[in-house]
């Protein structure tokens, strides 16, 4: 019997390694193995590459080397920046108050309602759109002279909608408040120029842009200090303790420099797919919805909901078609649960546990799109039809 055909379309969970970014690594495993804190040679071999891989991230986002830490991905990125600014500002008497939208990665969401609830900080969701856009109006009237930390996700991991960065980091600095985003997602497809985005932190993970699992960075802007939320050593000028790991560490910046240096050529490829996969499945799949804004979202993000349709029995059915698929959040995969996301987005439970997000990469092609749009019409077309069987 011929091999079952395989689809991976789950790119914003993660991406493959990149064989150049392999091949950049693979000398700091076993012959550049030195600890970069240490003084002797080995150490500084370690040290120095890791250096040149923090000025070839700062190109990319337009800042000083010195304006980039290394994290271990960006669910820590997130903490210490909502963590570190908070911490610091509320002791030098800045405020205790946070801004954040019910639809971000729980790296931001559940760290919020952790500080609110155990240490003592206010906090503040703005409503969203059924789009999950958010408005800079409504950000400008939850403002107060108490806000210290406003976080806003670039692209949504789950809808693909984008924020209008700029304009919301405007308004929180004309109430004092630090402006964090999330640009998990957006690394690697959208630009990333921190001047031109306003932003004073910002979030990477390198596998998202086919880098390593385990690698990311947080860029903190010149002026904004942290407090370390991870206490040990003096690394990353005390504001992240731990030994650094210097091949994702040289992993992470060689496949940011590609993804960069190839962005146009990706996005162009992206949005190619991504139009074939929505066109497909809005014309060929009765009563699906396309969730998130229709044109403004992530280049190879597309994003579902089907109605008397129940996500975690569509994921599984896909799987065994052999396609690779989410329902919303990697994060939240086999959640029988409906998206806190399309909740806050104003979808009705019922609609709202029957979610798809298919993300296309590089390796995508419009014959795996043509395949993907016919099992996922059958796959519907089932469930519905058992479903109804099951209710009478």
């Amino acid at each position: 019997m011929p091999a079952p055909r395989t689809v991976y379309l789950d790119h914003s969970a993660s991406t493959p390694c990149d064989p150049r970014v392999v091949e950049a690594m693979t000398p700091y495993f076993s012959e550049v193995y030195g600890n970069s804190s240490s003084s002797h040679g080995f150490g500084r071999k370690a040290e120095m590459a890791i250096e040149k891989a923090r000025e070839h991230i700062a190109a990319v986002l337009r800042c000083h080397p010195n304006e980039i830490i290394f994290t271990s991905g960006g669910s820590e990125s997130d903490n210490l920046a909502i963590r570190g600014a908070g911490w610091l500002m509320r002791a030098h008497g800045k405020g205790n108050h946070l801004i954040t939208t019910p639809v971000e990665h729980s790296a931001v969401s559940v760290t919020v309602k952790q500080m609110s609830g155990l240490q003592g900080f206010q906090s503040t969701f703005l409503p969203v759109g059924k789009d999950a856009s958010i408005d800079p109006e409504d950000l400008a009237n939850h403002l107060t002279d108490q806000t210290s930390v406003v976080s806003v996700i670039y692209a949504n991991n789950e809808v693909g909608t984008l924020a209008p960065l700029a304009q919301l980091a405007a308004q929180a600095h004309a109430r004092g408040a630090v402006f964090h985003t999330d640009a998990v997602q957006a690394a690697g497809q959208l630009p990333l120029d921190v001047t031109q985005l306003g932003v004073d932190l910002m979030s990477l993970s390198a596998h998202k842009f086919y880098g390593p699992k385990g690698v990311g960075a947080l860029y903190v802007r010149d002026g904004i200090d942290l407090t370390p939320a991870q206490s040990g050593g003096s690394h990353e000028r005390g504001r992240r303790a731990g030994t650094h790991n210097t091949p994702f560490i040289v992993g992470m910046a060689k496949a940011l420099q590609i993804a960069e240096e190839e962005r146009d050529a990706r996005t162009a490829h992206y949005r190619a797919l991504r139009d074939q996969l929505i066109d497909g499945i809005l014309t060929h799949v009765p009563d699906a919805y396309l969730t998130g804004h229709p044109t403004d979202r992530l280049p190879s993000h597309a994003s579902f909901v089907f109605a008397h349709v129940d996500s975690s029995k569509l994921l599984m059915h896909l799987d065994m078609r052999g396609i690779a698929g989410s329902g919303g959040s990697a994060c939240k995969t086999g959640n029988p649960e409906p998206s806190g996301v399309l909740l806050a987005m104003g979808y009705p439970p019922e609609l709202a546990i029957g979610s798809l997000r298919l993300t296309v990469g590089l390796h995508t092609t419009p014959e795996e799109i043509a395949y993907t749009v016919e099992a996922v019409r059958h796959s519907v077309e089932k469930l519905r039809a058992l479903a109804k069987l099951f209710s009478v």
